[in-house]
């Protein structure tokens, strides 16, 4: 059944092999338990199940964090489960994993990031990673979205990008006018066909994300930046920077392609001065009296 839902997963959901993989370990975790703790039969299982398993993870030491990974991987087998018939009901469904802290996400200030994407074009790869550096923050894209465009998915003079996210969703994109100059001098310089790689790698493919993960971390010292820089480091600033300017999480969560709000709430870390001057605004009974 489990092998029946990770095939699921890549062919129709089309997840990422990396999300891939995280369901394949939780339920091969379950599966394990079950072996050891219930008998063997996962589709068996009842609530009170469950919990034990997320119990002995707990004291296995698992972190809130990991137990609300495996315990939402459970949750969605089971409810695959239910819809083919093959269980009378979710004994996942009541069941809440230990909340996790919730760690702000690290982000560029606009001077770093201004300074981390103007790269010389004269370096060697020197207008690919230009174009790279200047579309990551332009428009938010994930590391897998960037490596897989194609110049066909590029339309720069209306300044759009059209990518597939997570789940085979796809989205339009905004691409900035710094973008658009860095993208056209380099496929001016590359010769880039309609259906080629913006980005490619070693035989012409498209760049891996190890790959620009790498040289991320190499152009950022290059750039006298010693934060540790990644490509969702760019996402996080995108996210955070136009969110701080336009506060509106919805056209947000549009462009990053969250498909729930709650994902996006977390670049909602304003500081205290920009909020306070946003409720002074806003509000008709937060303007300060004059004590004179």
């Amino acid at each position: 059944m489990i092998d029946d839902y990770l095939a699921y997963l890549q062919v129709e959901r089309r997840v990422s092999p990396h999300t891939l993989d995280g369901y394949r370990r939780d339920l091969e975790a379950l599966s394990a338990w079950t072996r050891k703790s219930a008998d063997g039969d996962v589709a068996a299982l009842r609530e009170a199940d469950l919990r034990a398993f997320i119990a002995a993870e707990h004291r296995r030491g698992l972190s809130p964090k990991s137990l609300q990974r495996r315990l939402s991987a459970v949750r969605s087998f089971f409810q695959w489960l239910l819809k083919h018939d093959r269980v009378a009901a979710n004994p996942a469904a009541g069941i809440r994993a230990p909340k996790a802290p919730r760690k702000l996400p690290q982000v560029l200030d606009p001077d770093e990031a201004k300074a981390l994407v103007e790269v010389s074009t004269e370096a060697p790869l020197g207008l690919r990673d230009r174009a790279m550096l200047e579309l990551f923050y332009s428009s938010g894209l994930r590391v897998s979205e960037l490596c897989a465009l194609r110049w066909r998915d590029l339309r720069l003079d209306e300044g759009l990008v059209t990518v597939l996210g997570k789940g085979g969703r796809q989205r339009i994109v905004p691409v900035g006018s710094h973008a658009r100059d860095a993208l056209r001098e380099w496929r001016s310089d590359s010769g880039g066909a309609d259906e080629a790689p913006v980005f490619p790698g070693r035989g012409g493919g498209p760049i891996g994300p190890r790959a620009v993960q790498v040289r991320m971390r190499l152009l950022a010292q290059r750039q006298g930046l010693f934060k540790r820089v990644h490509p969702h480091l760019l996402r996080h600033s995108f996210a955070s920077h136009v969110l701080e300017s336009s506060g509106d999480l919805r056209g947000v969560q549009e462009l990053l392609g969250h498909a729930d709000i709650a994902t996006t709430q977390i670049y909602t870390h304003l500081d205290f001065g920009h909020l306070a001057k946003v409720y002074d605004a806003a509000h008709p009974r937060a303007k300060r009296r004059d004590p004179r």
